[in-house]
């Protein structure tokens, strides 16, 4: 399949993920700013689930510049990460309503642990699948540098089980900056 297709209907995707997000944040009661404040849950939900969409947004854009074609096991499993970022809007504001509730916690997390699975497969699909590409091979980054968001998101799930009820919130929030830094990097050489 041809890349430009495919980025576009990705592009679409994302975009419609992040003006549902948007639209699923509660308005202030008043216009006060400690109205506001109240909201800061739905905030920082909001700003995790933004920085990952537009991190696999952007991380695409820059791999798509470099690839003409995806193979079928490409695109089946961006097919399945699409899916899933598509409950980003659910479960961001399932934990922006109950921050300190254990479920809502461990199903931000999940999302977030499997969105960056999926995201590594997909990655790894593409190189496979363009194995002549140089300009491709040469920013083929480590797997332990990927996997490294995860770990961090595993600690936070430590830490909303023994002494801190939104670890899972901020270890997301460690683990989304982590993975733009990496990201980054393996495109900035």
């Amino acid at each position: 399949m041809e890349t430009t297709r495919f980025e576009t209907f990705i592009d679409a995707i994302i975009a419609i993920i992040m003006t549902v997000l948007v639209l699923k944040i509660a308005q202030p009661a008043e216009p006060t700013l400690s109205a506001i404040w109240e909201l800061k849950t739905f905030y920082l939900a909001y700003l995790i689930s933004f920085l990952t969409l537009f991190n696999i947004w952007y991380n695409n854009h820059n791999l798509f510049k470099k690839v003409d074609n995806l193979d079928n096991t490409s695109v089946w499993i961006y097919g399945v990460m699409t899916f899933i970022i598509s409950l980003v809007p659910y479960f961001t504001i399932w934990v922006a309503l109950h921050p300190e509730s254990i479920p809502s916690e461990t199903m931000f997390g999940l999302l977030f642990v499997v969105t960056n699975i999926l995201y590594i497969i997909s990655i790894k699909a593409v190189y496979r699948s363009n194995p002549y590409n140089k300009e491709l091979q040469e920013t083929n980054s480590k797997v332990y540098y990927e996997i490294s968001p995860l770990f961090i998101i595993l600690i936070g799930f430590i830490l909303t089980y023994t002494i801190y009820r939104p670890g899972i919130y901020i270890s997301c929030l460690i683990s989304i900056i982590l993975w733009i830094i990496i990201g980054w990097r393996s495109i900035n050489g």
